[in-house]
């Protein structure tokens, strides 16, 4: 999904989610998101690869700036996810559990990645239900 905010730059996140009630405010296609005239996405998510740097940096402060709820951040080199709420005007700060996502820990999810590196999907997706449950 295209984000675009006047005065701002565009950024397009790997992955965006709007959840709960704001579902429906989620973009259909491929179309850029007028974040003047629609919310931000409440969850944001980049997968950093040879990115990490500027994900955690630039891209962090971007997101601070058009107020998404959080950013994760997914380290593949280390299987681990950098999540940060982002809190008042141009501020986040590291959480290890998720505000949008209730009860979800980042934990949980860092050990479904590890486990994915030498586990199938089905597997991964067994022992996480097992988990929620």
């Amino acid at each position: 999904m295209h984000n675009r905010m006047t005065g701002i730059r565009e950024c397009q996140p790997d992955i965006s989610y709007y959840i709960g009630e704001r579902a429906g405010l989620a973009p259909q296609g491929t179309a850029i998101t007028n974040l003047d005239t629609t919310p931000p996405p409440d969850l944001v998510i980049e997968i950093a690869d040879s990115t990490l740097a500027d994900d955690i940096g630039q891209k962090r402060l971007l997101y601070e700036e058009i107020q998404v709820a959080e950013y994760w951040v997914v380290d593949v080199q280390k299987a681990q996810i950098i999540a940060f709420e982002i809190i008042g005007n141009n501020g986040s700060r590291r959480i290890r559990k998720s505000a949008v996502l209730p009860g979800l820990s980042i934990d949980i999810l860092e050990t479904a990645l590890s486990r994915s590196r030498i586990e199938d999907q089905a597997q991964v997706g067994s022992w996480l239900l097992g988990e929620f449950q």
